[in-house]
């Protein structure tokens, strides 16, 4: 399992959780978890979020591995300007 930390206004579509545990060894694993477990978090997920892991930002990186003792933070997608 991996704890992740929901930031910000994501917190609403959790029960205002600002942790979960989601079973997941990928980033795309992490998403689809999410997305089964918080179903009010999908809309946000399908328009786009980035995911902070052990201070990486990525926002497309399927692939990329996630450990149980990872540091995981959901963000809203950041965007430059």
């Amino acid at each position: 399992m991996v704890k992740v930390r929901i930031w910000g206004s994501l917190q609403s579509a959790t029960d205002d959780r600002a942790e979960v545990e989601i079973d997941a060894g990928t980033l795309r694993e992490l998403l689809d978890g999410l997305a089964r477990e918080y179903p009010a978090l999908r809309p946000q997920l399908e328009r786009g979020v980035s995911v902070a892991i052990d201070g990486k930002v990525y926002n497309d990186s399927w692939f990329t591995p996630i450990s149980p003792d990872s540091e995981v933070v959901l963000l809203a997608r950041l965007r430059g300007g």
